[in-house]
Protein backbone atom coordinates (compact mmCIF):
# COMPACT_ATOMS: atom_id res chain seq x y z
CA UNK A 1 0.00 0.00 0.00
CA UNK A 2 1.27 3.21 -1.73
CA UNK A 3 1.50 6.34 1.02
CA UNK A 4 -0.98 8.16 -0.46
CA UNK A 5 -3.10 5.32 -0.59
CA UNK A 6 -2.33 5.17 3.51
CA UNK A 7 -3.12 8.64 3.50
CA UNK A 8 -6.33 8.71 1.42
CA UNK A 9 -7.12 5.55 4.19
CA UNK A 10 -6.06 7.60 6.90
CA UNK A 11 -8.34 10.70 5.91
CA UNK A 12 -11.46 8.31 5.04
CA UNK A 13 -11.35 6.92 8.49
CA UNK A 14 -11.19 9.88 10.28
CA UNK A 15 -14.38 10.92 8.11
CA UNK A 16 -15.64 8.10 8.95
CA UNK A 17 -15.54 7.89 12.71
CA UNK A 18 -17.03 11.97 12.35
CA UNK A 19 -20.30 9.78 10.45
CA UNK A 20 -20.25 7.35 13.15
CA UNK A 21 -20.37 9.95 15.67
CA UNK A 22 -23.64 11.78 14.10
CA UNK A 23 -24.94 8.46 12.73
CA UNK A 24 -24.95 7.58 16.85
CA UNK A 25 -26.62 10.95 17.64
CA UNK A 26 -29.04 11.06 14.88
CA UNK A 27 -30.19 6.65 16.06
CA UNK A 28 -30.05 7.77 19.46
CA UNK A 29 -32.25 10.59 18.80
CA UNK A 30 -34.66 8.59 17.07
CA UNK A 31 -35.10 5.41 19.29
CA UNK A 32 -35.90 7.07 22.35
CA UNK A 33 -34.70 3.93 24.70
CA UNK A 34 -36.88 5.10 27.74
CA UNK A 35 -39.95 4.42 25.78
CA UNK A 36 -38.61 1.08 24.05
CA UNK A 37 -39.27 -2.47 25.48
CA UNK A 38 -35.22 -3.96 25.86
CA UNK A 39 -35.63 -6.37 23.46
CA UNK A 40 -36.61 -3.95 20.45
CA UNK A 41 -33.73 -1.78 22.16
CA UNK A 42 -31.44 -4.78 21.83
CA UNK A 43 -32.36 -6.01 18.43
CA UNK A 44 -32.04 -1.91 17.14
CA UNK A 45 -28.88 -1.68 18.97
CA UNK A 46 -27.58 -5.03 16.88
CA UNK A 47 -28.64 -3.98 13.38
CA UNK A 48 -27.27 -0.13 14.12
CA UNK A 49 -23.88 -1.67 15.09
CA UNK A 50 -23.78 -4.21 11.90
CA UNK A 51 -24.62 -1.20 9.26
CA UNK A 52 -22.27 0.73 10.20
CA UNK A 53 -19.33 -1.47 10.65
CA UNK A 54 -20.50 -2.22 6.90
CA UNK A 55 -20.38 1.07 5.85
CA UNK A 56 -16.92 1.27 7.09
CA UNK A 57 -15.63 -1.50 5.82
CA UNK A 58 -17.17 -0.64 2.22
CA UNK A 59 -15.70 2.63 2.20
CA UNK A 60 -12.51 0.98 3.54
CA UNK A 61 -12.46 -1.52 0.80
CA UNK A 62 -13.03 1.46 -1.89
CA UNK A 63 -9.65 3.17 -0.59
CA UNK A 64 -7.30 0.19 -0.01
CA UNK A 65 -9.48 -2.99 -1.14
CA UNK A 66 -10.27 -3.65 2.25
CA UNK A 67 -6.96 -3.89 4.09
CA UNK A 68 -7.03 -3.36 7.94
CA UNK A 69 -3.70 -1.54 9.82
CA UNK A 70 -3.78 -1.06 13.34
CA UNK A 71 -3.62 3.05 12.84
CA UNK A 72 -7.23 2.93 10.96
CA UNK A 73 -8.69 2.14 14.32
CA UNK A 74 -7.00 4.92 16.14
CA UNK A 75 -7.82 7.25 12.87
CA UNK A 76 -11.91 6.18 13.27
CA UNK A 77 -10.66 6.92 17.06
CA UNK A 78 -10.08 10.08 16.23
CA UNK A 79 -12.79 10.98 13.99
CA UNK A 80 -15.37 10.60 16.43
CA UNK A 81 -13.65 12.51 19.19
CA UNK A 82 -13.55 15.28 16.89
CA UNK A 83 -16.57 15.14 16.12
CA UNK A 84 -17.72 15.09 19.76
CA UNK A 85 -15.68 18.15 20.30
CA UNK A 86 -16.51 20.26 17.44
CA UNK A 87 -19.21 19.73 15.49
CA UNK A 88 -21.62 17.44 17.82
CA UNK A 89 -23.58 20.43 19.55
CA UNK A 90 -24.06 22.08 15.74
CA UNK A 91 -25.15 18.96 14.10
CA UNK A 92 -27.78 18.31 16.83
CA UNK A 93 -28.65 21.93 16.37
CA UNK A 94 -29.07 21.47 12.68
CA UNK A 95 -30.95 17.99 13.28
CA UNK A 96 -33.21 19.27 15.52
CA UNK A 97 -34.32 22.04 12.93
CA UNK A 98 -34.42 19.45 10.12
CA UNK A 99 -36.80 17.18 11.90
CA UNK A 100 -39.09 20.50 12.57
CA UNK A 101 -38.63 21.95 9.00
CA UNK A 102 -39.87 18.08 7.99
CA UNK A 103 -42.60 17.79 10.67
CA UNK A 104 -44.05 21.54 9.37
CA UNK A 105 -44.09 20.45 5.86
CA UNK A 106 -45.99 17.17 6.71
CA UNK A 107 -48.16 19.40 8.95
CA UNK A 108 -48.71 22.03 5.81
CA UNK A 109 -49.16 19.58 2.89
CA UNK A 110 -52.26 17.56 5.39
CA UNK A 111 -53.91 20.88 6.06
CA UNK A 112 -53.32 21.72 1.85
CA UNK A 113 -54.69 18.19 1.25
CA UNK A 114 -57.78 18.16 3.78
CA UNK A 115 -58.35 21.90 2.29
CA UNK A 116 -58.34 21.38 -1.54
CA UNK A 117 -59.28 17.95 -1.25
CA UNK A 118 -60.82 16.15 1.59
CA UNK A 119 -63.73 18.98 2.53
CA UNK A 120 -64.51 19.72 -0.94
CA UNK A 121 -65.18 16.22 -1.45
CA UNK A 122 -66.96 16.47 1.68
CA UNK A 123 -68.75 19.56 0.81
CA UNK A 124 -70.05 18.13 -2.40
CA UNK A 125 -71.32 15.11 -0.72
CA UNK A 126 -73.33 16.97 1.59
CA UNK A 127 -74.56 19.16 -1.22
CA UNK A 128 -75.47 15.29 -2.86
CA UNK A 129 -76.95 14.17 0.05
CA UNK A 130 -79.51 17.61 0.25
CA UNK A 131 -79.99 17.50 -3.28
CA UNK A 132 -81.51 13.64 -3.08
CA UNK A 133 -83.30 14.03 0.22
CA UNK A 134 -84.71 17.32 -1.29
CA UNK A 135 -85.81 15.63 -3.93
CA UNK A 136 -87.16 12.31 -2.39
CA UNK A 137 -89.32 14.68 -0.58
CA UNK A 138 -90.81 16.31 -3.03
CA UNK A 139 -91.71 13.45 -4.97
CA UNK A 140 -92.73 11.53 -1.29
CA UNK A 141 -95.13 14.85 -1.44
CA UNK A 142 -95.97 14.59 -5.11
CA UNK A 143 -97.38 11.21 -4.96
CA UNK A 144 -98.85 11.62 -1.68
CA UNK A 145 -101.18 13.84 -3.30
CA UNK A 146 -101.64 12.09 -6.48
CA UNK A 147 -102.59 8.98 -4.40
CA UNK A 148 -105.10 11.32 -2.74
CA UNK A 149 -106.19 12.97 -6.04
CA UNK A 150 -106.93 9.44 -7.59
CA UNK A 151 -108.69 8.06 -4.27
CA UNK A 152 -111.07 11.15 -4.39
CA UNK A 153 -111.78 10.66 -7.49
CA UNK A 154 -112.30 6.93 -7.65
CA UNK A 155 -114.35 7.56 -4.49
CA UNK A 156 -116.65 10.26 -5.98
CA UNK A 157 -116.96 7.86 -9.23
CA UNK A 158 -117.78 5.01 -7.34
CA UNK A 159 -120.96 6.89 -5.33
CA UNK A 160 -123.39 5.89 -7.90
CA UNK A 161 -122.43 2.31 -8.28
CA UNK A 162 -122.32 1.80 -4.36
CA UNK A 163 -125.91 3.68 -4.45
CA UNK A 164 -126.97 1.32 -6.39
CA UNK A 165 -125.88 -1.53 -4.85
CA UNK A 166 -126.87 -0.15 -1.38
CA UNK A 167 -130.85 0.27 -3.20
CA UNK A 168 -130.29 -3.10 -4.55
CA UNK A 169 -129.66 -4.63 -1.37
CA UNK A 170 -132.54 -3.07 0.16
CA UNK A 171 -134.91 -4.98 -2.61
CA UNK A 172 -133.75 -8.21 -2.08
CA UNK A 173 -135.50 -10.71 -0.09
CA UNK A 174 -134.60 -11.62 3.56
CA UNK A 175 -133.58 -14.86 3.44
CA UNK A 176 -131.10 -14.08 0.33
CA UNK A 177 -129.05 -10.56 2.65
CA UNK A 178 -129.11 -13.09 5.74
CA UNK A 179 -127.73 -16.03 3.53
CA UNK A 180 -125.32 -13.37 2.34
CA UNK A 181 -124.11 -11.99 5.80
CA UNK A 182 -123.83 -15.40 6.93
CA UNK A 183 -121.31 -16.24 4.44
CA UNK A 184 -119.88 -13.17 5.01
CA UNK A 185 -119.54 -13.77 8.78
CA UNK A 186 -117.91 -17.00 7.96
CA UNK A 187 -115.55 -16.22 5.35
CA UNK A 188 -114.63 -13.02 7.75
CA UNK A 189 -113.95 -16.27 10.70
CA UNK A 190 -112.12 -17.92 8.72
CA UNK A 191 -109.81 -14.95 7.67
CA UNK A 192 -109.23 -13.93 11.67
CA UNK A 193 -108.16 -17.31 12.59
CA UNK A 194 -106.06 -17.25 9.61
CA UNK A 195 -104.20 -13.89 11.06
CA UNK A 196 -104.58 -15.34 14.90
CA UNK A 197 -102.20 -18.56 13.67
CA UNK A 198 -99.88 -16.16 12.00
CA UNK A 199 -99.25 -14.06 14.82
CA UNK A 200 -98.49 -16.73 17.07
CA UNK A 201 -96.11 -17.99 14.55
CA UNK A 202 -94.43 -15.16 14.29
CA UNK A 203 -93.90 -14.91 18.30
CA UNK A 204 -92.92 -18.34 18.61
CA UNK A 205 -90.09 -17.97 15.87
CA UNK A 206 -89.07 -14.34 17.44
CA UNK A 207 -88.93 -16.79 20.69
CA UNK A 208 -86.84 -19.25 19.57
CA UNK A 209 -84.63 -16.52 18.16
CA UNK A 210 -83.78 -14.71 21.27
Amino acid sequence: MTLTTQFYTLLAMIGMGSCFGAALDTYNRFLKRSRRNSLIVFVNDLLFWIVQALLIFYVLFLVNEGELRFYLFLALLCGFSAYQALFKNIYLKYLEAGIRSIIWAVTMFARMLKMLIFQPIRWLATMVIFLLLSVGKGLYALVKYTIKVVLSIVTFGLKPFFWLINRFWEILPKPVTKRVEKIYNKCAGYLNQVKEYIIKWKTKRSNKSE
